[in-house]
C-alpha cells in the first residue's frame, strides 16, 4: 500500500482511537489493549476497533504485538507527532497564546529590506513605536514545516502597527511588527521585531526580522544556521 493511501485512511476515527491508547499510557510504554474493551469505549463493533488499529499500524502510528489475550501497543514517534498536532489545534481554539516559538534557518535576502527600512516614513515610526532605530537591513529566516503551522498563532498576539504613507512619487503600504527574541547557539538577542508588510513577495515560510544591530554580526550567523524566534505578547496603547 502506498504512503498516500495509508495517510488517507488514518483520519479522525483513527486519531480518536490513538488518543485512548495514549490516555492508557501508550506514549510511555507498551499497554495491553483488547479489541472488545476498545470497541466499548469507542461505541463501535469489535471489527471496526480492530480495523482502526490496523490502519494506525500501517500508518506507523503504533507498534503492535498480538498475544493470546489481546495485544501490546506502543505509540510511535509518528503517532505522538499526530497527537501533538491535534493538541496544538485545540490550544489555538481554547487558549490565547502569550508566546509563539518559531524555528528556522538563516537565508540570504534580496536586499529590499535595507531600502525600505531606511525610508524616512518608516524609520520615524520605528524609532517612535519600537523604541529604537533599526539597522538598515533584515535577518531573513526560512521556517521549518512545524514553524509554518505555528506561525498562524501570531495573529492572536498584539503587535505594533506601522502606518502606510506616501511621498511625491508613490504610496508605501502599512506593516505589522511583532516583538520577539532571537536565540542561536545559547546566545540571545533582544529586542527584535518580525516585520510583516501588508504587501510582500514572501510567503508564510519566510520571516523578516529587524533589530537595532546587524543580527548576523551580533550572533555570528551565516546562511543555513538554525535560529529560534520567540514571538511575545506586547501591550498596545
Amino acid at each position: 500500500m502506498s504512503e498516500s493511501a495509508v495517510a488517507s485512511e488514518v483520519g479522525y476515527d483513527e486519531l480518536a482511537t490513538l488518543k485512548l491508547v495514549a490516555l492508557d499510557g501508550g506514549r510511555a510504554e507498551p499497554v495491553k489493549v483488547s479489541c472488545s474493551g476498545l470497541a466499548d469505549r469507542l461505541d463501535v463493533s469489535n471489527q471496526t476497533a480492530s480495523r482502526r488499529l490496523q490502519r494506525l499500524e500501517e500508518g506507523d502510528y503504533i507498534d503492535r504485538e498480538v498475544v493470546s489475550d489481546g495485544q501490546w501497543i506502543t505509540i510511535t514517534e509518528a503517532g505522538e507527532s499526530a497527537l501533538r498536532r491535534e493538541y496544538a489545534d485545540y490550544r489555538r481554539i481554547f487558549e490565547t497564546p502569550s508566546m509563539v516559538v518559531l524555528e528556522g534557518e538563516v537565508t540570504g535576502g534580496m536586499g529590499e529590506g535595507r531600502h525600505y527600512i531606511s525610508l524616512p516614513g518608516y524609520m520615524e515610526q520605528f524609532t517612535e513605536r519600537l523604541g529604537y532605530e533599526p539597522f538598515p537591513g533584515t535577518l531573513n529566516v526560512r521556517l521549518s514545516d512545524d514553524a509554518i503551522r505555528a506561525r498562524a498563532g501570531m495573529s492572536a498576539l498584539d503587535a505594533v502597527p506601522i502606518d502606510g504613507w506616501e511621498d511625491d512619487e508613490r504610496t508605501f503600504g502599512p506593516a505589522t511588527c511583532y516583538a520577539a527574541v532571537v536565540e542561536a547557539d545559547d546566545e540571545t538577542y533582544d529586542p527584535v521585531h518580525i516585520i510583516v508588510p501588508e504587501r510582500t513577495h514572501h510567503d508564510e515560510s519566510q520571516l523578516e526580522i529587524i533589530a537595532p544591530d546587524k543580527l548576523r554580526d551580533e550572533l555570528g550567523l551565516e546562511d543555513g544556521d538554525t535560529v529560534t524566534v520567540r514571538v511575545e505578547e506586547v501591550e498596545t496603547e
